[in-house]
């Protein structure tokens, strides 16, 4: 069994990274295979609307036609992987630029624009991992709520079962004094840092767990 995991943050060893490292370990410790993909090293660009993918008849019928970096990726994805793990950190209140391109090159070749099945040939466990800046009391006054919500329908409707794992009130640096941050409480955010975390990582860790175990 093949995990495969992506980090759509430019930071290879931060939060987002490090609760991906979990969930694979969590996979692993299952016997699971794991494969961990680092975005940043990519150069790939998002959807270009050429919909070759919706052609009827044509060669790239239900698989992205762009050429670059992603395109072996996604290849796996449909060839080997048993279950992936996309993991984010959130900018102005959504994704980041890299996984928003990696997503709408993964989902939008398997939409099917009829009432015929989406076309990815198997059902296959995802698993959404965010961190941020904001509080757990803040995600539903600004709306970060309803986006979880809308990836998990989308990525739901064409692989099945989604689940996502949040991770809030992240650790941005490791010294604030270096930065203007005078809305920050440096000493709060390290404590959380120290106690709160932890569990967050946990808590992928039995994600990845989790997503390997269940048929």
């Amino acid at each position: 069994m093949l995990v495969m995991a992506f980090n759509g943050s430019p930071r290879k060893k931060w939060n987002t990274a490090t609760m991906l490292e979990h969930a694979l370990e969590g996979a692993a410790s299952r016997g699971a295979r794991t494969e961990l993909v680092h975005l940043c090293d990519l150069d790939y660009s998002g959807c270009t609307s050429c919909f070759a993918c919706k052609r009827l008849g044509g060669k790239s019928y239900g698989t992205c036609s762009v050429e670059d970096d992603l395109t072996p990726v996604l290849e796996r994805v449909e060839e080997s992987a048993d279950a992936v793990i996309l993991g984010t950190p959130i900018y102005f209140m959504a994704e980041t630029g890299m996984m928003r391109n990696l997503m709408e090159r993964l989902l939008f070749p398997y939409l099917t624009y009829s009432n015929a099945p989406n076309l990815f040939p198997r059902e296959m466990p995802v698993a959404l991992i965010y961190t941020m800046n904001m509080h757990e009391d803040q995600a539903g006054d600004t709306f970060f709520d309803a986006r979880v919500a809308l990836n998990e329908e989308i990525f739901h409707s064409v692989f099945g079962r989604t689940e996502s794992l949040m991770s809030y009130d992240t650790l941005q640096f490791d010294d604030y004094a270096k930065y203007e941050t005078d809305i920050f409480d440096a000493e709060a955010k390290a404590r959380r840092r120290r106690e709160v975390f932890p569990a967050d990582c946990e808590r992928a860790y039995a994600l990845g767990d989790r997503l390997v175990r269940r048929p």
